[in-house]
């Protein structure tokens, strides 16, 4: 402890640091006692003088402290990671079924700055704030020693470190770390680009969810006409027949039609064929996300069951919806019949949206709603009578309530009844602090969607 370094704060802030929140505002600071370095330990006291915890400081940042201990602490050495390490480790051995997972999140971990990301036998490290930055030699070691990977690849080129004072930066930190990856989640089998792919090649906090859409899969084949009954030939064991009374072949005839859009990697895709999908058609407006979606669906044998769309999906969503309105009005004569149809027009029993963040700052909730309302609108068209919609946010300013209340004003303009089936969060590798809403990023839902005339 050094007591010469003292951050002592405000008489009049809130005590939010003895609520358990890890950081520390510049505005709550009165003075600093003693000299400190950037990226430091200091002690953290109220206005008269009693400890409160230690953390290190940045006089750049507005989260100017970020606490890593509630008792006083010397320093950040090898012996301080290793402990906090092996308790990450220890937590997603207990709460997580598969080996690759997030193995460190940041405050949630008492690890501020830090992203500890697992991909086989390489672990893929984000390092977003100047005093982890400042400890990353005895950081990498500690890595080395409570999980023992092959190599450790850094991802720490993202624009937030601009804020501490820091360059982006990417590369090889320890062993050898060839760029595609191989993982399992959930039995599925996906590759990963730890080099070229999204923040660190992969997004792990919605596995759970991800496994949640199961139930959604199967159960269709009424729809078309198809139940089970006594094989014709003559066998004992009932089999699918259509309505003419034929036995129907394929082997997935119960299962429902989905659009994933924002697919990414396609994992939403992954999951819908192995739970029992009909027919997946998986959309990302980046050429290179669908490629390697397409390799992904390859490798777990979904080939036939999936088409491969590139468009922007707002676009792609509004052009469905909009033949959909032309379909209807040539059913009534509305419309010019001599006219070729498009392609457009098409609907699904279960319509995935898995969007970027929309709002980034809290200045961009107003255009985020605008954004989320929209999606929501155009894809609640799309769905089936009775069919799904799954949809998410993570954008940590959509507050949840808000988020509700767009979709709710979506289903109402669209002229639908939705019945909330799931709301979940992000997975036990994410875990949060109650009382940190910024680590409440993550929202995810699941509804039954009706027409409104349908549900009178």
């Amino acid at each position: 402890m050094n007591p010469q370094a003292r951050i002592v704060l405000n008489k009049a802030r809130k005590k939010r640091i003895e609520q358990g929140h890890p950081w520390v505002f510049a505005s709550e600071i009165d003075r600093l006692e003693g000299e400190a370095q950037a990226g430091g330990l200091v002690d953290v006291v109220n206005h008269q003088g009693r400890y409160l915890a230690t953390g290190y400081w940045n006089p750049r940042s507005q989260i100017t402290v970020r606490i890593v201990s509630y008792d006083p602490l010397e320093a950040m050495d090898q012996s301080f990671f290793e402990e906090k390490l092996q308790r990450c480790k220890e937590h997603r051995e207990r709460f997580v079924a598969n080996r690759d997972c997030r193995l460190v999140y940041g405050e949630a971990d008492q690890l501020p700055g830090l992203i500890v990301d697992r991909f086989g036998e390489v672990l893929v490290v984000q390092l977003l704030t100047l005093g982890m930055d400042a400890a990353r030699e005895v950081l990498i070691a500690a890595l080395v020693e409570v999980f023992d990977p092959k190599g450790i690849y850094e991802r720490s080129d993202v624009s937030v470190r601009g804020l501490e004072g820091l360059e982006e930066r990417k590369g090889v930190l320890y062993g050898e770390c060839p760029p595609i990856i191989e993982i399992e989640e959930n039995g599925l089998k996906l590759e990963v680009d730890i080099v070229e792919g999204q923040k660190t090649g992969y997004f792990f906090d919605q596995r759970e969810n991800r496994a949640s859409i199961a139930p959604l899969m199967k159960g269709w084949g009424a729809r078309s006409g198809i139940k089970l009954a006594e094989d014709p030939s003559g066998g004992d064991a009932l089999v699918p027949v259509n309505a003419n009374g034929r036995t129907v072949s394929f082997p997935y005839w119960d299962g429902a039609t989905v659009l994933e859009c924002f697919a990414h990697t396609g994992s939403f895709t992954l999951h819908a064929c192995q739970y029992g999908a009909k027919k997946v058609t998986c959309l990302d407006v980046s050429q290179h996300a669908i490629d390697t979606a397409k390799r992904n669906v390859e490798r777990n044998g979904f080939t036939d069951r999936v088409e491969f769309v590139v468009a922007d999906a707002f676009q792609y969503l509004r052009e469905q919806a909009k033949g959909l309105e032309e379909r209807k009005l040539r059913a009534t004569g509305g419309t010019d019949t001599s006219k070729k149809l498009e392609q457009a027009g098409r609907t699904w029993d279960v319509v995935i949206l898995d969007p970027p963040a929309f709002a980034k700052t809290r200045n961009a909730v107003a255009g985020a709603c605008r954004g989320y309302k929209d999606i929501n609108l155009q894809g609640l068209k799309l769905v089936n009578e009775g069919g799904y919609l799954v949809t998410a946010s993570c954008s940590y300013h959509m507050r949840p309530d808000l988020f509700l209340e767009t979709i709710h004003e979506a289903a109402i303009d669209a002229g639908k009844i939705l019945r909330l089936v799931e709301w979940r969060a992000a997975g036990k590798d994410h875990p949060q602090l109650l009382g940190v809403d910024e680590g409440h990023y993550l929202k995810f839902a699941i509804f039954e969607v009706r027409s409104r005339s349908a549900a009178k």
